[in-house]
C-alpha cells in the first residue's frame, strides 16, 4: 500500500494513453460574432433612441420638424406651442399646438392648415409602405383651406407647384374633432362651401363618439345646406363601422346619404344608399356641371360606392313625372373633364316626359296637352321648340349612355321599343343609335350635334323603314282594315343653331317620303283624289265605295336655308295623277303649297284646280275654292248666261290627259328633274325643285315678293 504521504510524480498524473487531448476553447471575433454584436449594438441604439424619444416626448425636435416639414412642402410652417414626436410604444404619438401651415402664394393670404392642438396614432409601417393610416386623431379648433386656382391645374393640398393631384385624404380609424371649419373653393366648377364639424358623445353605448357637421356654400350660383353625423364606433366593439347621416338641400331637390364607412375619412368601398327627389332632376345635375334634359317631379334611390376615381351609382330605380327608370351610373372624376357612364332602361315612358329631350317643357305639356307644343311669336303660332342647348356645361364633362324604352304612353303616337346611344366627347354629341319602332316599321337615326364651334352645327339622319300606313295613319282617318299601302321615308339634312328651331331655320338637305304600291281607304273627309265626282263624294259620304289605289307616289323636298321646296310631289293613282308645288319655311313655320290631281280618263266635273295648303305647322289651313276653281266657275257663269246651262258644264271638263308616272324614279326618291312618265319622258308637269306654284316652275316678280313675304326668306 502506498504512503499517503509520497508525492505523485509527473508520470502518474499523467492521462492514459487512449485518452484524446482537449480541445482549445474558441477565440471572439468571428463573422457570427461580429454580426450579433452589431445587431446588439444596433438593437441597443433602437432602445436608447426609443428612450430618449419617450422619455423627452421628442420635444427636442420641434426645429427639426419645422425645417423638414417646410422643405417638403415648401411652406411655412409653424409649431407655436407644445410638441410632441415619439413611439407610443410601437406607433408615432404626433402633438402639436398652434400648429400652422400656409397657403400657397397664388391663393392669397391665409393659411392651409391651423389648429389648437392636433393629438394623433400614426401606424408606423404605413409610414413605410406610404399608404398612411391614423389610428387616431384629436382636432381642436382647426381650419382647412382647400382651393383650386381659376385654371383648375394647382391646388392648396398638393405641395407642389406643377400639377394638383385629387383630395386623398389618410385613413383615419377613429377622430374626435371639436371646433373645425373646412373651407372648399373650386372656381372652375363654381363651388364654394364651408363646413363645421363638432363632436358630441353618442348616446349609444356601442359608439364612442359622433362627429356631427353641418355647413351652406354656393354651386354655380345656387345655395345649399348641408348637415349629418359621422358615428365612430368604440375600439373595443368588434367589426364596428363607421356610420354616416348626410342631409342636404338646394335647387328645389333634397337628397338623403346613409350607410358605412371603413374608415372615419375612408370612402373607398363605403357601403352607402342614397334617396334622392326633387321638383326637375336637371336641377342636382346642374351643381355638378352635367347638362341633362329637365324634367317633372322625381324620386330616386341607388346605391353609392367609391372605387379610385369613380363613383358608382347601382340599383338605381325610381320615377320621374309619370316616367320609371332603372339602372346604374357611374361618375369618373377624371381632369379635364369627368366622364358619366350609365345603362338605363324604362319599362314605360310618358310622352310628357319625353317632351324635354327635344326641348319642350314637360310641366306645359302636362297641364295644356299638345296646346302646350304651341307657342305666340309675333302673333303667329309656333310648334318647333326653341329651348337652347346647354352649351357651357357640355365643356365639363364627356358621357356614354346607353337606355332603352320598352313602350311609349301616347294615345295617337305608336312608339315602343326605344334605343338610344348617347356619346359626349369633348363637345362633340352624337345620338347613335335613336332607333324606335313605330306602326310597325322601325326609325333609325343617327344624329351628331357639334359643339365645338360656334353656332353649333347639327347633322340629322332619319330613316323610317316601309311601315303599314293604316296604322301609321290610322289616328288621320285611314282605315286599317283595306289598306295596303306602306310608307318608307329619309331627312338628310344640316343645320347650324344651338336648338331645333334655330337649327331647321338654317338647314339644308333632303327630305323624301315614297309609297310604294298599295291600297289606302279612308273612313273620314280625305283630299287624296282632288276629282270633283270623289271629292264630292268624300265631303258628303263617310265612307269610300272603295280604296284608293295606289301605283306609287313621293313626297319630296329639297331644303335651302330653311325653306323647303317641293321637289317633287308626285303620287302616281289607279285615276289621277296627284302633283304639288310650293313649300314650308322651317323659319316662321309657314306653309305655301298647291295640289291638284289630273284626271287619267275623261270626267265630266274634275276641276283639275290646286288646293291650296297654307297657314302653319301649328295651324294649317286649306283653300279648296282657289283662284283658279273660281276663274272657271266664272267663264262656267258667262257660258252659261250667254249660250245655255249645258255649256256651263265645259268650263269644268277634263279631257283625262294626265300623263302616268315611271314609278322607278319615285322610288328612288329622286328630284323634279329627273322624273319621267310611262314613255321615259321628262315630265314639264312636276316644277323645278322650286318653292313657285306653277305647273312648270316658273314664277313672276310679283309670285316672289309674295313668297318672300309668306316665307321671310331673301334672296
Amino acid at each position: 500500500m502506498a504512503d499517503r504521504d509520497t508525492p505523485i510524480t509527473a508520470a502518474d498524473a499523467a492521462p492514459p494513453p487512449g485518452d484524446a487531448p482537449a480541445r482549445p476553447i474558441r477565440a471572439l471575433g468571428t463573422p457570427l460574432a461580429s454580426a450579433i454584436a452589431v445587431a446588439a449594438t444596433l438593437l441597443g441604439l433602437i432602445v436608447l433612441a426609443w428612450t430618449i424619444l419617450f422619455v423627452t416626448k421628442g420635444r427636442f425636435l420641434k426645429h427639426t420638424f419645422e425645417r423638414i416639414v417646410a422643405g417638403q412642402t415648401h411652406r411655412d410652417v409653424k409649431v407655436a406651442g407644445d410638441f410632441q414626436l415619439y413611439f407610443n410604444p410601437f406607433n408615432v404619438k404626433f402633438v402639436a399646438e398652434r400648429m400652422t401651415i400656409a397657403n400657397p402664394a397664388w391663393a392669397g393670404h391665409g393659411n392651409f392648415f391651423q389648429a389648437k392642438r392636433i393629438d394623433s396614432r400614426i401606424s408606423t409601417w404605413s409610414l413605410i409602405t406610404g399608404k398612411y393610416r391614423v389610428n387616431w386623431l384629436g382636432l381642436e379648433n382647426g381650419q382647412v383651406d382647400l382651393q383650386w386656382d381659376k385654371a383648375g391645374k394647382r391646388n392648396t393640398w398638393t405641395f407642389s407647384e406643377e400639377k394638383g393631384e385629387p383630395l386623398d385624404l389618410p385613413l383615419i380609424r377613429r377622430a374626435l374633432v371639436q371646433g373645425t371649419m373646412i373651407r372648399y373653393v373650386d372656381p372652375r366648377m363654381q363651388i364654394e362651401a364651408g363646413i363645421r364639424i363638432h363632436t358630441v358623445e353618442a348616446r349609444d353605448t356601442q359608439f364612442a363618439s359622433a362627429i356631427n357637421f353641418d355647413g351652406s356654400g354656393t354651386a354655380r350660383g345656387t345655395r345649399f345646406v348641408l348637415n349629418g353625423a359621422l358615428l365612430t364606433p368604440n375600439a373595443t366593439v368588434s367589426g364596428g363601422k363607421n356610420q354616416l347621416r348626410l342631409h342636404a338641400e338646394g335647387v328645389r331637390t333634397q337628397l338623403d346619404v346613409s350607410g358605412t364607412l371603413p374608415g372615419a375619412t375612408e370612402i373607398e368601398g363605403a357601403d352607402l344608399h342614397m334617396d334622392v327627389r326633387g321638383q326637375n332632376l336637371a336641377d342636382i345635375f346642374m351643381l355638378a356641371g352635367i347638362a341633362v334634359p329637365d324634367t317633372r317631379s322625381y324620386r330616386l334611390t341607388s346605391a353609392l360606392t367609391k372605387l379610385g376615381d369613380e363613383w358608382r351609382f347601382t340599383g338605381l330605380k325610381g320615377r320621374f313625372g309619370e316616367s320609371d327608370l332603372a339602372g346604374k351610373m357611374t361618375v369618373k372624376m377624371t381632369r379635364p373633364r369627368m366622364l358619366l357612364t350609365a345603362q338605363l332602361a324604362t319599362d314605360t315612358l310618358d310622352i310628357v316626359d319625353a317632351g324635354p329631350f327635344i326641348g319642350y317643357n314637360p310641366n306645359t305639356l302636362a297641364a295644356k296637352g299638345a296646346a302646350g307644343t304651341v307657342t305666340q311669336v309675333a302673333g303667329t303660332p309656333r310648334i318647333l321648340p326653341d329651348a337652347k342647348l346647354r352649351v357651357d356645361a357640355l365643356r365639363n364633362f364627356d358621357a356614354k349612355v346607353h337606355w332603352t324604352v320598352r313602350d311609349v304612353r301616347a294615345p295617337s303616337l305608336p312608339i315602343s321599343n326605344i334605343e338610344l346611344g348617347l356619346d359626349l366627347d369633348n363637345m362633340l354629341l352624337k345620338l347613335s343609335p335613336l332607333n324606335f319602332s313605330m306602326a310597325r316599321g322601325t326609325v333609325s337615326s343617327d344624329i351628331s350635334i357639334n359643339a365645338r364651334k360656334q353656332p353649333v352645327f347639327t347633322d340629322y339622319d332619319i330613316r323610317l323603314s316601309p311601315t303599314p300606313m293604316g296604322t301609321l295613319l290610322a289616328g288621320w282617318g285611314v282605315e286599317q282594315s283595306g289598306t295596303s299601302g306602306t310608307i318608307k321615308a329619309r331627312v338628310q339634312m344640316t343645320g347650324a343653331g344651338d336648338s331645333v328651331r334655330e337649327s331647321l331655320a338654317h338647314s339644308n338637305g333632303r327630305i323624301a317620303i315614297i309609297m310604294p304600291r298599295g291600297s289606302m281607304w279612308a273612313r273620314n273627309i280625305q283630299l287624296s283624289e282632288i276629282d270633283i265626282g270623289t271629292f264630292l263624294q268624300k265631303m258628303f259620304e263617310k265612307k269610300l265605295k272603295e280604296p284608293v289605289q295606289i301605283n306609287c307616289g313621293l313626297i319630296g323636298f329639297t331644303v335651302r336655308n330653311g325653306i323647303a321646296a317641293a321637289d317633287p310631289i308626285l303620287i302616281d293613282t289607279q285615276k289621277n295623277v296627284i302633283l304639288g308645288r310650293g313649300g314650308f319655311s322651317f323659319r316662321n313655320e309657314s306653309i305655301d303649297l298647291a295640289i291638284r290631281a289630273d284626271g287619267k280618263k275623261f270626267s265630266l266635273f274634275s276641276a283639275q284646280s290646286p288646293v291650296g295648303l297654307n297657314g302653319y305647322f301649328a295651324r294649317p289651313g286649306i283653300n279648296v275654292i282657289s283662284p283658279e276653281l273660281v276663274a272657271r266657275a266664272g267663264v262656267g257663269l258667262g257660258l252659261g248666261v250667254f249660250a245655255s246651262p249645258f255649256a256651263a258644264i265645259i268650263a269644268f271638263v277634263d279631257v283625262g290627259d294626265a300623263k302616268s308616272a315611271a314609278c322607278g324614279p319615285i322610288l328612288e326618291g329622286a328630284r323634279a328633274a329627273a322624273q319621267r312618265d310611262t314613255k321615259g319622258r321628262p315630265r314639264d308637269d312636276v316644277g323645278k325643285g322650286t318653292t313657285a306654284k306653277s305647273e312648270d316652275g316658273s314664277r313672276s316678280k310679283q309670285d316672289r315678293r309674295d313668297q318672300r313675304k309668306v316665307f321671310k326668306k331673301k334672296d
